[in-house]
């Protein structure tokens, strides 16, 4: 499978979010930091201040802040830290590309920045589905994947006796995947009788479009708010992330406070089967042409899910970060499927 990297490396401005795209390296950066602006603006201040003390244990931080004025650090740290994951894929051999299989011994490992694997399998979930008249075999996702270990993200923030090398970890991969999970095409793979194995989340589904999208539709959905090259300027596309964030709906009420990341990768899954492979996508093995009307249709899911993702991870830190037994019953049990 072709990794997953989550929503692009570039600037997202009004203009783009109302009309074209163009491709980006893999939520690519701008999305996922959007989504962490967004959630940043929606934290409680207690919520900020153990976020920030937890990002200065990241070997990145002193290069996420450097040039900011001190009244912007602790946000800039943190929409910078969204896109760490992504970051140590470009670190070998820093760090171990293991591939898109969790075979190694160490792929459900927790022990924070001691593990030097990439874990490109934490990004997604799989989770199988085959058109109608589609007779083929599903192979589920394998574990760990993107909901397994958000769940134990979000419990070593809750545990008393984990220590702050290990929840600053936890804490970047867990802002990073909650973004990834709003992607639809993060949530999915298609199976048809040209993919028995699977579409790899639309990554071997091959597209065209004016003006170019990308290759393949995973790559037009993760940089659904790409709009401009920063020359891989991460200063420069946090400065840009945060003025786009500041211009998307605010996401409310019961959805914006589910908590629930089951809940979330249903909610992509059903968006992947209604609204990504829908027409003009088909069945065959061929490139297929977008139209308006369905870039149109995706630009808006984009910037929702994005609102949303952000809310969610506020609400979620604003939880884990209070103080005493509240917040942990307020979480209760989390089981992984």
């Amino acid at each position: 499978m072709n990794f997953k990297v989550s929503f692009a490396h570039a600037l997202a401005v009004t203009a783009l979010l109302l009309g074209s795209v163009s491709a980006g390296q893999a939520w690519h950066a701008t999305g996922h930091m959007m989504t962490a602006a967004v959630a940043w603006d929606q934290m409680t201040p207690a919520a900020r201040k153990r976020v920030a003390e937890l990002l200065k244990k990241n070997p990145d931080f002193d290069t996420w802040v450097q040039g900011v004025p001190d009244a912007d650090k602790d946000k800039t740290a943190f929409v910078r830290a969204s896109i760490w994951p992504d970051v140590i894929k470009r670190r070998a051999p820093e760090y171990t590309d293991d591939g898109e299989d969790p075979t190694d011994p160490n792929a459900d490992a927790n022990v924070g920045y001691s593990d030097k694997l990439m874990h490109k399998y934490w990004h997604y979930i799989d989770l199988p589905f085959a058109p109608p008249k589609q007779k083929v075999k599903l192979i589920p996702p394998k574990n760990p994947n993107a909901e397994t270990r958000i769940n134990k993200h979000r419990d070593t923030l809750l545990a008393p006796g984990a220590g702050d090398d290990l929840k600053s970890y936890d804490l970047v991969w867990l802002i990073h995947i909650v973004g990834d999970v709003h992607q639809p095409l993060h949530a999915t793979s298609r199976f048809t009788k040209a993919r028995p194995q699977g579409d790899d989340g639309g990554n071997k589904v091959k597209i065209k479009c004016m003006p170019s999208c990308g290759s393949n539709l995973h790559t037009f959905w993760d940089g659904l708010v790409d709009s401009l090259e920063v020359q891989n300027d991460d200063a420069a596309t946090a400065q840009a992330a945060i003025g786009a964030a500041a211009k998307l709906k605010k996401a409310t009420g019961a959805a914006a406070a589910n908590t629930d990341p089951h809940a979330w990768i249903a909610e992509s899954f059903q968006i992947a089967k209604t609204s990504v492979y829908r027409s003009p996508i088909g069945t065959a093995n061929q490139t297929f042409t977008l139209t308006a009307a369905y870039k149109k249709n995706a630009m808006k899911i984009g910037r929702d899910r994005i609102a949303l993702a952000g809310a969610r991870l506020a609400k979620l830190l604003n939880d884990a970060f209070k103080v005493g037994p509240v917040a942990r019953a307020h979480f209760g049990p989390y089981a992984s499927r």
